[in-house]
């Protein structure tokens, strides 16, 4: 099926308001992506282009900018949520359970959702056994953690028209690769319904540090702007951000992230929910759509 097959289609002032937890009004739902690159591989994204302009393998300097990320760039997120009590969703390459068991290790302890991200990060459509890939993904997830990952988020958001069916075949019941509303939506698929889950292409630092090259302010800014208008609105909503630790979790940007925590903790009427919980909580409410 192509998506707008799958969707049905729904104005906001469609969406019955049904009450978030606590009574706010607006969840936040922070993503930590993880992944594992391989060095035999043309790198995911680059912060360094080839000095010839034609990519050479290996590409060391690109490869060793994301390793930092998880030899450094992680612990600094894990310390910056945990002094705030705040437990994000972990977009996890299934392979990062075995290549990095520490990060992982870290983030279970500390009572992170895990959420599926491929097996390795390369883009679905570059998959031969697209539902090969996804069953080695859930049952790495699953062994490592001990309980089957219910959400999904395709490396890059990439996906072909059969994955919706072929991840809900596997067990997930949500996917965030449709980003089209501030709240989860119902998609058919050929294996039962799934919902999306409202990620963030906007308030993601990839886009606003690596493509538009905004400073370490802009995710912050964006992130209040966001979270005032969507609390001004009429209904609960559901705000995700994206962050990779090999981008903020660097020393110049970590601070401003920790300062964006502290001022969305702060308004009125949000909470911070993982994705499984926003999930729950939607099938619950009665919406159709």
């Amino acid at each position: 099926m192509r998506p707008e097959q799958r969707l049905r289609y729904a104005a906001p002032q469609d969406r019955p308001p049904a009450a978030l937890p606590g009574g706010a009004e607006l969840a936040i739902w922070p993503v930590v992506n993880v992944e594992h690159w391989l060095i035999d591989n043309p790198m995911p994204r680059q912060v360094l282009s080839p000095p010839t302009g034609a990519a050479l393998l290996p590409d060391v300097a690109n490869w060793a900018w994301h390793e930092y990320g998880m030899r450094v760039g992680f612990w600094r997120f894990l310390d910056a949520f945990a002094k705030r009590g705040i437990r994000p969703t972990l977009s996890i390459n299934g392979n990062v359970c075995h290549e990095y068991p520490r990060v992982a290790q870290a983030a279970h302890d500390a009572g992170w959702e895990f959420m599926g991200h491929g097996f390795v990060q390369v883009p679905t459509h570059r998959e031969a056994d697209q539902r090969a890939m996804i069953a080695r993904t859930v049952e790495a997830i699953t062994r490592f953690t001990g309980a089957p990952p219910v959400g999904w988020l395709g490396p890059g958001l990439t996906e072909t028209l059969e994955t919706p069916d072929l991840l809900a075949e596997a067990g997930i019941r949500y996917i965030a690769d449709f980003v089209v509303d501030d709240l989860p939506a119902r998609l058919r698929t050929s294996a039962g319904e799934v919902l999306t889950m409202p990620y963030s292409v906007e308030l993601n630092d990839i886009p606003i540090a690596m493509i538009q090259h905004h400073d370490e302010q802009e995710l912050p800014r964006r992130a209040r702007l966001a979270a005032a208008r969507l609390l001004a609105e009429a209904g609960p909503k559901v705000m995700g951000f994206a962050i990779h630790p090999y981008i903020t979790g660097v020393p110049h940007r970590i601070g401003a992230l920790e300062a964006m925590l502290d001022d969305l903790m702060a308004m009125p009427g949000v909470c911070f929910m993982q994705g499984r919980e926003i999930m729950e909580w939607y099938r619950a409410s009665g919406d159709p759509n």
